[in-house]
């Protein structure tokens, strides 16, 4: 039976601001407690506020490891003014820039998860060329241009462990589907063709797969 969080976990994943519905949540979830078990960090890319956060701080609370996020705080293309996907309520005065960090904290504070997560402030490609340690799982939620979910896949994919999980949010192999995008579609293709991965599950837009091979990506 796949691990579940509690009520009170997933009443905070639904009070957070962002965009995941909660059977893709749960698919998360369930993967990040799998691959928490290896005893190796448990990595997200695309924090925006929290609230796929919730879920991945928690599952690496019940395994003992530590979840990592990395985000700029800016939003993404799809986030910024004049987008459907734009929340004013993101947006700094003092600057008139996007500014999801504050909102971050509070869903962590409110989630009581401030310390089972570590939010890594950057952008994806310069924290990945710095980072030399294996990882349990990496999340790839960010940007959804070619240009972002390539940097993201060729950054974070390998330092998955063997064993370990690759999860795609917002793969939709049919472009009538999409709403971003079909760039996250391209990143599942590349890993399943790499040879290095397998895929393990499916939920709606949200697709596991296991590092079983240590090349490829």
């Amino acid at each position: 039976m796949a691990a579940a969080p509690t009520s009170e976990i997933l009443a905070a994943f639904e009070a957070a601001k962002g965009f995941m519905p909660v059977d893709e949540g749960l698919a998360l979830y369930a993967a990040a407690v799998e691959a928490g078990r290896l005893g190796l960090p448990l990595l997200e890319v695309g924090t925006y506020c929290g609230r796929s956060t919730v879920l991945l701080a928690d599952a690496a609370r019940a395994t003992g490891v530590t979840a990592l996020t990395v985000d700029h705080h800016r939003g993404s293309e799809e986030q910024q003014p004049g987008w459907d996907y734009h929340d004013p309520e993101t947006v700094d005065p003092e600057i008139g820039l996007m500014d999801t960090l504050p909102t971050f904290r509070r869903t962590l504070f409110r989630a009581g998860l401030e310390d089972h997560a570590i939010a890594l402030i950057g952008r994806s490609p310069q924290v990945a060329a710095i980072w030399n340690a294996p990882l349990g799982l990496v999340f790839v939620d960010g940007g959804h241009t070619d240009e972002h979910a390539t940097a993201d896949y060729e950054g974070w994919a390998p330092h998955i462990a063997e064993g370990g999980l690759l999860v795609i949010h917002d793969v939709f192999p049919h472009p009538e589907d999409e709403f971003t995008g079909q760039a996250p579609y391209r990143i599942w293709l590349r890993a399943l063709e790499s040879g290095a991965f397998t895929e393990v599950s499916a939920t709606s837009s949200l697709r596991v797969l296991r590092r079983t091979a240590p090349t490829g990506v």
